[in-house]
């Protein structure tokens, strides 16, 4: 069980992998605004997929493990989409090579946990995570300056706003107005 956890630590310092190495460009059209989601967008992301690949060995629940199996799935997929567009633009060094501290944190807290008690911390995370995620979304969307960035924003959105959905259900939460 102990080399279990140790290989689970060891997935939380996964990066997002095929990050160029060249020199930024400044590209047109690409703000502070924009970098800034892309950093948070590219971290949370990195989150999302190593939180629940821990979920997959310490949860006890099997729709908490569904659910971080849907999450692993997805937010790879958009962190591949985000991380091209971020290399065509010549971006690299805009993306997240990590999780966000907080939660490389709460990772690290979470590795002595099992079943029940992963379970609620996992799903609060989750839930706390989507409603960050899906604000950010949606301020790219409307006010990004690059299109590339706005349509990627819009497009992942509605995942979000489903993934949040589900977390909420998990949780026992009822959404907010």
């Amino acid at each position: 069980m102990r080399k279990t956890i140790g290989a689970a630590l060891a997935a939380l310092t996964f990066t997002l992998a095929g990050v160029a190495t060249a020199q930024d460009q400044e590209p047109a059209g690409v703000g502070n605004l924009d970098r800034t989601f892309i950093m948070e967008a590219s971290g949370s992301g990195l989150a999302e997929v190593n939180l629940s690949r821990m979920a997959l060995q310490s949860a006890g629940r099997q729709d908490v493990k569904e659910f971080a199996q849907h999450m692993i799935m997805d937010h790879t997929r958009s962190n591949a989409q985000l991380l091209a567009l971020v290399n065509r633009k010549g971006l690299a060094r805009a993306a997240a090579a990590t999780m966000p501290p907080m939660q490389r944190a709460l990772a690290n807290r979470m590795l002595s946990l099992r079943g029940e008690e992963f379970d609620r911390i996992y799903v609060q995370q989750m839930v706390k995570d989507h409603e960050d995620a899906v604000k950010l979304f949606d301020t790219e969307a409307r006010t990004g300056q690059d299109p590339d960035f706005k349509a990627f924003a819009a497009k992942t959105l509605p995942i979000l706003k489903m993934h949040l959905e589900m977390a909420r259900k998990m949780a026992g939460v009822k959404e907010r107005p």
